[in-house]
């Protein structure tokens, strides 16, 4: 490996990686498989790509080019050298709107080319899935399809040219009149002409093997056509020549509605002679909420198009009236289309569970048939699944009659292992039965690849492996992929894991209490690496920003993965390379929610870090801003002379080195007067508004204010933003409801305060946050029996208590029935004084949705609330990027404000003037104030300064 190495680095201009962490984030691509690679490459040009195969070949090294590494079959692994194209040969080279082609390179993200296409109105016809991330090159690789294969075909369609490097160095220019061939091809195919015209099958979804049937004179011997799908065992693409097709102006989406899967699919065939743009199948098995779709058990997403929104519509409501549906609805708006689109994209994620939560997996999500096929195929198929006693919920593009599907195979024991098998090769046997291919889009790899005799017969996988020998007779890219493959229940990525569950401070209740379980939430399919965000969406921050794989929640998965395996990462818990990719985690739990399988990879950071520094000395920001509560409580009646000391620049440069804080920020001002002694002078003012009535379970105050609720006091409202706390109260009083705080002394005579604990668990001190979060399930005991809400102020502590604090208590009863009363400020409001009005604001908004609020709490209750309050506009998504202590630390500052440059700080800069500067964070207020001096506010300030103008006793009472 040294010697390797060195030769590569000699000649590289780009990035060449031995080291554990470059290695374990590639063992892995979206499939069953995984394989330990010798080091990965990231090519800056051909001749980079030339020289790592040269030196591969004189060390007898294999190849395997890799782009988005969301392919589902395996042949995105490999033992040798990795290359990684979407670092540096990832451009748009050249557009040309007259001809309607486009020059790529092999790592660019197919939605960067249908962002540069759409001014034009053009695009690029398939369209997977995983279109926010896949790459062209790897789309070739793969023949890709996607949902609009009905009206633009595959990928190899829209294929004109390819550049290819052979792995004996040899560069092609693969096109059509044999354009490209490597010696030898044309002689191969000449003396086998006859099987060629007969040993294919006929349909849209053919994916299977190499396409040698491209060659033929009458389909003009089309060498870049037959490239495609050949999952890089041919050669390596470095830049390819693509076809545009011209995107309708207008579109509609007919949502079609059947009794069950098995209506759709018959269904589905019938609608393509009315020239639709799509042809999707789902069933209800998929849906977490089907309140968005027309009543049914399985639905067909039919798109179509026209020069306007009337041609597209009349197009869509054609086929509704044609179709023989339980109920249907067309939608021609954009973002109810995208809504919409969402639910099935979502698909390849959300089947990877089934719903009782346990898990599937792929392997066999990709078979098509003839689409009149489709109807009795999945029938079959679905007596296959229970006679192996096995669940999956199929779905996919029933138009062209491709069915992806995940099982819940068992690939950890030696029996589910055998079982994988044996129903492997008996549905390969049911899927040739319907004149099928084994792989519809997905390709062959390791997962289908052993299975091709039974589809082509052992003589035409014979040619299959002379072709290969034509390409690359030292079998030196991908061996083991579509030709002499490598048996498909062999390399299993489970195999590694351990066995027993690994002791772990969080419950993981989604997961059974198994910290194994919870890392295997990743399948691979990296929604995560979406380089842009589109609407609310948060996931994933720090990859946005830096760009690479070992900051996005797959590229942690996969190390944790390596972590628990200990082949790669040998020493567990105390992995550095862990430990270095969490720390670019801004804990925003966006993939909480934006991850189809609900990767959670604060809590995951949590809990490492807690094992990781058991024992040891910890980084000073832990020390800092982890204990921030106890800190601020000691200080807090020496506020004015913390303040003065803080403003004195060598003071506040000598507290930042100390405390791990970046030296580029400003130290917090300290309220002078904390939200609680504001509160208890204002009681004693106001006689008789006490706790009384709450423990005795009384809600009636008896002046008018009908409704009780516990206020939280979190830490940032407490010492840092008492105003918010303030104007809440005004709010809730004026709407009907009567604030109190929680208790100050248990039941036993203990004196405390509340806290969720929030400071401790995303620094890891998960043995200070359980004793924390007891001792306020202490102080709050006498109420927790009682139907007494719970209303939080501060996003993340809310979230914090909704979801931290029973997964970290997950035996006391207690934690959960206070996380069953939390709520929001917007969400108490309209549950506790569902009559009362809030103040007409009437003016424009911006600002951004927490993280956490977005990803645990939800915001349709905040949303409502901006509505009748006449707060118009949207909110932006992603993240502030300060996310609580993550860009107060030393060395986050850059990442800190990137994040925020990325969606909230452009969205206030262009505000226009009156605007309402929302952000009921406190972390994002004070980045919004360090990085445009704009002050944002909680939503609660908006409101009672509404309030404050209007006449007296308007707005306030019910009704």
């Amino acid at each position: 490996m040294r010697d390797l190495e060195a030769a590569l680095r000699s000649v590289v201009r780009g990035e060449v990686g031995f080291d554990v962490t470059s290695r374990a984030l590639t063992t892995m691509d979206a499939s069953n498989y995984r394989r330990v690679p010798l080091g990965v490459v990231a090519p800056h040009d051909a001749d980079d790509v030339a020289a790592v195969l040269e030196v591969c070949r004189d060390h007898m090294v294999p190849v395997v080019a890799r782009g988005g590494g969301t392919s589902i079959a395996g042949q995105a692994t490999g033992t040798g050298i990795v290359l990684d194209f979407t670092r540096h040969m990832n451009r748009l080279v050249s557009l040309d709107p007259e001809a309607r082609t486009a020059v790529v390179q092999p790592g660019l993200v197919l939605d960067r080319l249908q962002d540069a296409a759409a001014p034009h109105g053009l695009r690029f016809g398939p369209d997977p899935s995983t279109h926010s991330r896949c790459t062209l090159g790897g789309m070739i690789g793969n023949n890709s399809c996607g949902s609009h294969s009905v009206a633009w075909g595959t990928t190899a369609d829209s294929v004109r040219e390819l550049s290819v490097l052979t792995a004996r160095g040899e560069r092609l220019r693969l096109g059509q009149g044999w354009a490209g061939a490597p010696e030898g091809l044309r002689a191969l195919v000449d003396g086998e002409l006859a099987r060629l015209r007969t040993g294919f099958p006929d349909l849209p979804r053919r994916i299977s093997g190499y396409a040698l049937d491209a060659l033929l004179p009458e389909k003009g011997a089309d060498v870049a056509r037959s490239f495609c799908g050949s999952e890089g065992t041919l050669g390596v693409l470095t830049e390819a020549v693509v076809r545009l097709v011209e995107a309708p102006r207008a579109r509609a989406l007919a949502v079609l509605a059947y009794a069950d899967e098995s209506a759709a699919a018959e269904a589905a065939a019938g609608l393509l002679p009315y020239g639709p743009l799509t042809v999707e199948g789902m069933a209800a098995d998929l849906v977490p909420s089907a309140t968005a779709l027309p009543r049914g058990g399985a639905w067909l997403f039919v798109e179509t198009g026209g020069s306007d929104t009337a041609e597209a519509r009349a197009r869509a409501e054609a086929i509704v009236r044609a179709a023989d549906v339980v109920d249907a609805l067309v939608m021609t708006d954009p973002a109810g289309q995208r809504a919409l689109w969402r639910i099935r994209e979502d698909a390849s994620g959300t089947a990877t569970r089934m719903p009782d939560g346990s898990e599937a997996w792929p392997g066999w999500e990709d078979c098509a048939v003839p689409p009149e096929r489709l109807g009795a195929y999945l029938r079959d198929f679905r007596g296959l699944l229970n006679a192996h006693g096995l669940r999956g919920t199929p779905y996919g593009h029933f138009g062209d009659g491709c069915i992806h599907v995940r099982i819940d195979f068992d690939l950890f024991s030696d029996a589910g292992i055998g079982r994988f098998r044996r129903f492997s090769e008996e549905l390969a046997e049911i899927v040739v039965a319907h004149g099928g291919s084994l792989s519809g889009e997905h390709g062959d790899g390791q997962a289908r690849a052993e299975l091709l005799p039974k589809m082509y017969g052992e003589e035409m996988v014979g040619l299959f492996e002379r072709a290969k020998g034509v390409w690359d007779p030292d079998d030196l890219l991908n061996p083991g992929m579509l030709v002499r493959p490598a048996a498909l229940d062999t390399n299993l990525r489970f195999s590694v894991l351990p066995r027993e569950p690994v002791d772990v401070v969080f419950g993981y209740p989604s997961d059974g209490g198994d910290f194994s379980a919870a890392v295997r939430r990743c399948v691979g399919v990296a929604k995560c690496r979406t380089t842009s965000v589109s609407g609310p969406s948060v996931m994933c921050p720090s990859f946005r920003v830096t760009g690479e794989e070992q900051h996005s929640t797959r590229g942690r998965a996969r190390l944790l993965h390596e972590m628990l395996a200990g082949e790669l990462v040998t020493d567990g818990w105390r992995s550095e390379e862990v430990r270095d990719a969490l720390d670019l985690c801004l804990s925003c739990k966006g993939c909480r929610s934006d991850c189809p399988v609900e990767v959670d990879m604060a809590t995951y950071k949590a809990e490492f870090l807690h094992h990781h520094y058991a024992g040891r000395r910890r980084p000073a920001a832990h020390y800092s801003m982890g204990w921030l509560p106890v800190w601020l409580r000691a200080v807090t009646r020496t506020a004015p002379v913390v303040n003065a000391l803080a403003s004195l620049r060598p003071l506040a440069r000598v507290a930042k080195r100390l405390g791990g804080i970046a030296p580029e920020r400003e130290i917090p001002r300290l309220a002078t007067e904390t939200f609680s002694r504001w509160w208890g002078r204002r009681v004693k003012e106001r006689a008789g508004r006490v706790l009384r009535p709450v423990r005795e379970g009384d809600a009636s105050f008896g002046d008018g204010l009908h409704t009780v609720a516990l206020l939280w006091p979190d830490t940032f409202t407490e010492h840092l933003s008492p105003t918010v706390g303030q104007a809440a109260v005004r709010v809730l009083e004026a709407a009907g409801i009567s604030a109190v705080l929680p208790p100050t002394r248990t039941m036993a005579g203990r004196r405390g305060r509340v806290c969720c604990g929030l400071t401790y668990v995303s620094t890891g001190q998960l043995d200070r946050a359980r004793r924390v979060v007891g001792r306020t399930l202490d102080l709050l005991e006498p109420l927790l029996d009682r139907p007494v809400p719970v209303i939080v102020l501060e996003p993340s502590c809310a979230a914090a208590l909704r979801s931290d604090v029973p997964e970290l208590l997950p035996d006391d009863p207690r934690a959960h029935r206070l996380a069953d009363r939390v709520l929001t400020f917007a969400e108490a409001l309209e549950q506790l004084a569902p009559d009362w009005t809030p103040p007409r604001v009437d003016r424009p908004v911006v600002g951004q949705t927490h993280c956490h609020q977005h990803a645990v709490l939800g915001d349709a209750a905040d949303r409502r609330l901006r509505q009748l309050a006449g707060l118009e506009g949207e909110l932006s998504g992603g993240c502030c990027g300060l996310a609580g202590n993550f860009g107060f630390e030393k060395g986050h500052f850059g990442v800190s404000v990137a994040c925020a440059e990325e969606q909230l700080v452009p969205a206030v800069r262009g505000a226009g003037e009156g605007a309402v500067v929302l952000a009921d964070g406190f972390s994002c207020r004070t980045q919004l104030g360090e990085v445009t001096g704009v002050r944002g506010r909680h939503v609660a300030e908006v409101l009672a300064e509404a309030l404050d103008v209007l006449p007296r006793g308007a707005g306030s009472g019910r009704g």
